[in-house]
């Protein structure tokens, strides 16, 4: 059975996780879901100094610390950029990335960056001068793409735990060594496959490092840990067996 570690996207702790975890346990895996510096039951430590490098680093001493090796690695939305950085530092422990409803940015591009213009300029006069990036308001009529899935309880109970998140996570550049390239699949829920397949074929940056990875549809909003707890298991379980 494989080892999975969990790193979920912005505004969430391990938490988000939790029907995930239980799923997969039962499948008979190992499983170490990750609360990143900043977030959740650690908020009290994001001070402005936290950033990219830092989530990195806490999935990196996971691993080493835990002694873990053919690790599955899956970062959902934000948290593909650590989970990239973590896998560029010691892929030798790494034996798959699996991204949800994300990417593997290229090297000096940051989250920020996959915004466009406008949406920049939105989210720098929301911040201000400040160092942390507040999560959404949850509200489905805003945002049903996204939203898609959740029921009343789920989107209750990200209204009440979903924290700021470190704003230098978003807007530090991903940065590669060189290093050897691990194996990468993709979980698309909000993007059709046959879109991630055109812009893989057109280079474009959000996932043109997933050429040569394995595909995978589990249609949902775009937070199916909470959406699809027991479908995204399923494919998670389907992607350790490959």
């Amino acid at each position: 059975m494989a080892t999975f570690v969990l790193v979920p996207g912005f505004w969430l702790g391990g938490w988000a996780w939790r029907e995930v975890i239980a799923a997969l346990r039962e499948q008979g895996h190992e499983v170490y879901p990750v609360t990143l510096t900043g977030v959740a039951e650690r908020a009290h430590l994001a001070g402005p100094e936290v950033g990219l490098e830092t989530h990195t680093t806490d999935i990196v001493r996971l691993i080493e610390v835990e002694d873990l090796t053919d690790v599955v690695l899956v970062g959902h939305s934000g948290g593909g950029l650590p989970v990239t950085q973590a896998a560029d530092r010691v892929p030798d422990r790494i034996a798959r990335v699996v991204y949800v409803e994300s990417g593997p940015m290229p090297d000096g591009m940051s989250q920020f960056d996959s915004n466009p213009p406008e949406e920049q300029e939105r989210l720098r006069a929301q911040i201000g001068d400040g160092h942390l990036l507040p999560p959404p308001a949850w509200d489905p009529a805003e945002d049903p793409e996204n939203l898609a899935g959740l029921d009343a309880a789920a989107l209750a109970l990200l209204r009440r735990r979903a924290t700021p998140h470190p704003l230098r996570a978003a807007t530090d550049p991903v940065r590669r060594t060189g290093g050897r390239a691990v194996p990468t699949a993709l979980v698309a829920s909000t993007f059709p496959l046959e879109v991630v397949e055109g812009m893989i074929a057109q280079g474009h940056p959000f996932f043109a490092g997933l050429a040569g990875g394995q595909l995978h549809a589990l249609p949902t909003g775009h937070w199916p840990m909470l959406s699809e707890p027991k479908g995204l298991a399923d494919v998670l379980d389907r992607i350790a067996g490959s």
